[in-house]
């Protein structure tokens, strides 16, 4: 598990103006002259170039920082921080990691408002403005080299609440990192309405899907997890008209006791009215969020609906429609679950319990989030051996 925020140690006054600023980092003390006065430098030896924009440094100022540079002091919990990232750097003292050029795992929080309000939502809604978060993300995209970004992913909250900024940003994503794939997680209600879902579908981005979540084949339990009356129907007709514009779609399920029963079900849906989606991505519970306050009626080990999760992909498969099993330890599925599994868990978030130190195929396995480990997991492991 990585450490993706905290407090600086000591705050360079440069920083102080401004309520945030952001850092293209690099650790090249070689970086051609006219290129230093964009960038920050990370010190990690006793070499400290002179002419860029910012410096961070661990533990302590150097001795040897050029006259008057701005430095700001981090502790050795961020280490991991390399040529190419980026940071955000607050006036209250703040440091957040924004982009790892090393990690596939890369996502761009745009808002903390939703017009759901899921039973597990792991980002819990708020009713703010938070229209600062757009702005971070169109400024990040900008500093972004092209050639470290593969994918990245657009969450919320709910993207798609700025309706035509949204829309915008998918463009800007197109203009500056037109060779990124481009994952956005969406509720997709909002694509219920035609023209927008014909404006999004314009923009003409190479390489975008958007992951939408239908938890049950039956209206009132998706709405009733959602906890937005007539969900369901707004999200059916926003998948419709994604499709209708030539739009790729994924259909997300999380996988808890009040959708693990219906997974045959709804990959019967699915298969029957749905048929032309792109894929399916079956989901194990985040233990974080909302999911902790309704962990009595959420939580269920995941060897109890091992069964029903065999059953949904092998229906899924049948039809050939491409699924994928995400945030399940690989000892607590079905052998047949194998072809579909995925080491899904994001590296920043990602743990292994103390039971698979011993596993055999420990590094085929996605382990837990750490959410899971802190907070309780299946008593059902069976290490590899």
């Amino acid at each position: 598990m990585l450490k993706l925020s905290g407090k600086v140690i000591q705050l360079s006054s440069a920083v102080m103006p401004v309520r945030r600023q952001l850092f293209l980092l690099s650790t090249n003390p070689h970086l051609p002259v006219v290129l230093r006065g964009k960038r920050a430098f990370l010190v990690r030896g006793n070499e400290v170039p002179e002419g860029f924009r910012h410096y961070l440094a661990f533990d302590s100022v150097p001795e040897n920082l050029p006259a008057e540079a701005a430095c700001t002091v981090i502790d050795r919990t961020f280490a991991y921080l390399a040529e190419n990232d980026v940071i955000a750097i607050g006036s209250d003292g703040r440091i957040r990691s924004l982009y790892r050029a090393s990690s596939p795992h890369n996502a761009v929080l745009i808002t903390e408002r939703c017009n759901n309000y899921c039973l597990m939502c792991s980002q819990p809604p708020k009713d703010v403005d938070d229209g600062w978060l757009m702005d971070e993300a169109m400024e990040l995209i900008r500093m972004i080299p092209r050639h470290t970004a593969k994918i990245m992913c657009i969450t919320g909250g709910e993207p798609t609440i700025y309706g035509e900024d949204f829309i915008s940003l998918v463009g800007h994503f197109k203009r500056y990192l037109p060779h990124t794939s481009l994952h956005i997680l969406s509720n997709g209600r909002r694509f219920a309405d035609r023209e927008f879902a014909r404006k999004y579908a314009a923009v003409g981005h190479p390489e975008v899907m958007v992951g939408i979540p239908v938890y049950s084949s039956d209206p009132a339990r998706h709405d009733y997890v959602v906890q937005a009356k007539g969900a369901f129907d707004e999200t059916l007709r926003g998948i419709l008209n994604l499709k209708e514009f030539g739009q790729r779609v994924e259909i997300r399920v999380v996988v808890h006791k009040q959708t693990c029963d219906g997974l045959p079900a709804l990959a019967e849906f699915i298969t029957r009215n749905l048929l032309f989606i792109d894929q399916v991505a079956l989901m194990g519970l985040e233990m974080t969020g909302f999911t902790r306050a309704n962990l009595d009626s959420l939580w269920i080990d995941p060897i109890e609906y091992k069964d029903k999760l065999s059953e949904a992909v092998r229906v899924l498969s049948s039809y050939r429609v491409p699924v994928s099993v995400y945030n399940h330890p690989l000892c607590l599925v079905n052998p047949d679950v194998e072809e579909a599994y995925v080491r899904s868990i994001s590296d920043w978030k990602n743990e292994y319990a103390l039971e698979c130190q011993g596993c055999t195929r420990k590094h085929d396995c996605g382990g837990f989030f750490s959410s899971g480990i802190q907070h309780g997991y299946s008593q059902s492991l069976k290490p590899f051996t």
